[in-house]
């Protein structure tokens, strides 16, 4: 009356099959592996991202900061590679010359971290600094008093009294910021732009006149006060003197956002620690004409 029904074994996969399924895999891998290197090829070659964490650029850059470098104006070293994973050398490829007032990425004679700085002095520029003003072959660097910068406070720019003494101050509506003392700075080809000089007297306000190398170019952040650049000659610590041009990697051009540090590890936060106003911020400087002759 009942028959036993019948079941029906699954036919083996097929090795065929099988064999598409791990050619997938290692097609999707390797397509993996090319998109990875042509990122690393870009970030070495052409342009790359950088995060500001110091305070050594202010007012130019703060931190929070994110910019674009370009990689080739100078040409290309050792120190382009993304993660400087080759040896230290002098050798460059297609080698070209900062300008004055260029804002470039450089790593220090005995790490490999890239800084960020601004050229103030060419290859055979003779550079002295004198109670923190740049003297270039002979000729004080003309700087202007600009109205003091009101700098919103928050957790990337918290203003404390160690770093910024007395600075810090209340507006009619509440918000606190940091009164900054601005100073405008033109090189000898017009390039200008503003630094921030606040202390008084500070190690790094003299160096002695010394003659920039050839293919070395000397270097100064815009916040003179606070910044480890081509003075400060302590090992492990600063520039160190003259850079090698071998040791520059690339240009910065341009901010493409950044936030004031309230921001948490979901992105959706990010929109509200926006900074308002420092998108898509040129870091070239203004080339104008220098200012007068004896004009402080």
């Amino acid at each position: 009356m009942f028959r036993k029904r019948e079941t029906v074994p699954p036919a083996p996969q097929s090795l065929t099959q099988d064999r598409e399924e791990r050619t997938s895999w290692l097609q999707e891998l390797f397509g993996l592996m090319v998109m990875l290197a042509a990122v690393i090829g870009f970030h070495s070659l052409v342009a790359k991202p950088f995060y500001i964490p110091s305070i050594s650029m202010m007012p130019t850059l703060l931190v929070g900061d994110r910019l674009i470098v370009s990689k080739y104006p100078y040409g290309w070293s050792w120190v382009s590679a993304s993660f400087h994973v080759l040896p230290r050398a002098d050798w460059r490829v297609l080698p070209g010359t900062p300008e004055y007032g260029d804002v470039v990425i450089v790593v220090p004679p005995y790490a490999k971290d890239d800084w960020i700085k601004r050229v103030v002095a060419l290859p055979g520029d003779r550079i002295e600094v004198r109670d923190g003003r740049i003297i270039l072959n002979g000729e004080m660097v003309p700087q202007e008093v600009e109205p003091p910068l009101d700098l919103p406070v928050d957790a990337n720019a918290p203003c404390d009294d160690y770093t910024f003494p007395f600075l810090r101050r209340r507006l009619p509506s509440g918000q606190q910021v940091c009164e900054l003392p601005m100073r405008r700075e033109t090189l000898p080809n017009g390039a200008s732009y503003l630094i921030l000089d606040h202390l008084e007297r500070q190690p790094l306000d003299d160096f002695p006149e010394i003659v920039v190398p050839e293919d070395h170019v000397f270097l100064m952040g815009d916040n003179r006060d606070h910044s480890a650049d081509s003075r400060e000659m302590t090992p492990g610590k600063g520039l160190n003197g003259p850079v090698p041009l071998a040791n520059v990697g690339g240009r910065a051009e341009f901010i493409t956002f950044s936030l004031d540090g309230s921001e948490g590890w979901n992105p959706l936060s990010w929109w509200g620690a926006l900074r308002e106003g420092r998108a898509w911020r040129s870091l070239r400087p203004v080339i104008r004409e220098p200012a007068a002759e004896g004009e402080q």
